[in-house]
C-alpha cells in the first residue's frame, strides 16, 4: 500500500531570501534602525535661594550705579544749567521787549531788571539766605527764588528794598549819560526804569512795597490790596489783576497767621522803633526820589506833532 505522498516533499528547497520571516516581535532591530533606549528624565535642580536673591539685587545695583554717575554729573552742571536759565530768559525777554520798542531799548530795559533783582541777590547773601535761580518773565518783569527771606520782617524788609535802592542808582547813571548828550533815548530809558521801581513798591506782598510793610507798617497791606484791586477795575490789565490775586492770597495767609498766634509768628514782626524808622525813611525816600526822577527824564513830545 502506497503511502500517500505529502505536498511538502515536493517543493523546492526554500533559500535564505524565501525563509519564513520571524514574527516582528522576535526580530532583533537592526544596528542602524536601533533606537537608542531613553533615559529617564531627571528632575531639574531648582535654583539656589542665594542666586535668585542676589541676581535682581546685582542687576538694581548696577541701574543705581548708571543713574549715579548721571545724577553726579548734572549737580556738577547745575550751577551752569542756573546760569543757562537766567541767561536765556534775559533774551527771551530782550527779544519781547525788542518786539515793542526795539532791539536797544529792550536790552536796555532787561539790563535795568537785571540791576534791580542784582539789589535781592547781594542782600539775601549778606542776610545769610542763599538765593535761588534769576528768572525774566516777559512783560511780567523777573524774580529771584529763595526759601525764605531772613529770619525776621526786617530781614525781609531790608532784602525788599534794597532791590529798589540799586534800581534806582542804576536809573540815575542812565538818565546822566542822557544828560551828558545822549540822547532822549537814554531819557527814556530811565524814565521807564524809575517807574518800574516806583511800581515795584505798591504796598502789596509779593512786590518790594510789601516786604517792607512787613517791618513798617502790616497793616498797610490793606491800603495796597485795595488799590491794585481798584487799579485793576478803572484800567484792567493782565499783570495787574495778577498782582491782585496774588497779593489777596498772600495777604490772607500772613493775616490768618498773626490772628492764630501761630508759632514763631510775634517774634518774626517784632521790630524795635529805631529800625522801624529807618526802614520807613528809606521807603519814603525812594518814593520821592523816583517821582523826581520820572519829573525830570519825561519827554514831552507833543509839541512835535
Amino acid at each position: 500500500m502506497e503511502h500517500e505522498k505529502s505536498p511538502l516533499r515536493w517543493l523546492p528547497p526554500a533559500t535564505a531570501s524565501e525563509t519564513p520571516a520571524t514574527p516582528a516581535a522576535a526580530t532583533p532591530a537592526s544596528p542602524a534602525r536601533a533606537r537608542a533606549p531613553r533615559r529617564p528624565r531627571l528632575p531639574q535642580r531648582p535654583e539656589r535661594g542665594i542666586k535668585r536673591l542676589l541676581y535682581p539685587l546685582v542687576v538694581a545695583g548696577v541701574l543705581l550705579l548708571n543713574w549715579g554717575v548721571k545724577l553726579k554729573g548734572l549737580l556738577l552742571l547745575l550751577p551752569k544749567l542756573k546760569l543757562l536759565t537766567t541767561a536765556s530768559s534775559m533774551l527771551l525777554s530782550v527779544g519781547a521787549y525788542a518786539l515793542l520798542w526795539g532791539p536797544a531799548f529792550g536790552a536796555g530795559f532787561v539790563a535795568l531788571l537785571f540791576v534791580h533783582e542784582m539789589g535781592h541777590f547781594v542782600q539775601m547773601q549778606r542776610e545769610g539766605v542763599k538765593p535761588g535761580w534769576m528768572l525774566f518773565i516777559p512783560f511780567l518783569g523777573a524774580a529771584l527764588g529763595a526759601r525764605s527771606l531772613g529770619g525776621s520782617a526786617l530781614a525781609e524788609a531790608r532784602v525788599g528794598l534794597a532791590g529798589p535802592v540799586l534800581g534806582t542808582l542804576a536809573c540815575v547813571a542812565v538818565a546822566l549819560v542822557g544828560a551828558l548828550g545822549g540822547g532822549d533815548f537814554w531819557y527814556a530809558l530811565a524814565f521807564t526804569g524809575f517807574l518800574l521801581n516806583l511800581f515795584n513798591l505798591l504796598p502789596i506782598v509779593p512786590l518790594d512795597g510789601g516786604r517792607a510793610m512787613a517791618a513798617m507798617a502790616p497793616w498797610m497791606w490793606f491800603a495796597g490790596f485795595g488799590a491794585v484791586v481798584a487799579l485793576a477795575i478803572v484800567s484792567p490789565n493782565p499783570v495787574i489783576i495778577l498782582i491782585a490775586l496774588l497779593g489777596g492770597f498772600e495777604l490772607y495767609r500772613r493775616w490768618r497767621g498773626r490772628r492764630n498766634g501761630e508759632e514763631g509768628n510775634p517774634a518774626y514782626y517784632r521790630v524795635a522803633p529805631r529800625h522801624r524808622l529807618a526802614v520807613g525813611a528809606v521807603y519814603l525816600g525812594l518814593v520821592v526820589a523816583l517821582v523826581a526822577g520820572m519829573d525830570l527824564t519825561f519827554i514831552d513830545h507833543s509839541g512835535r506833532l
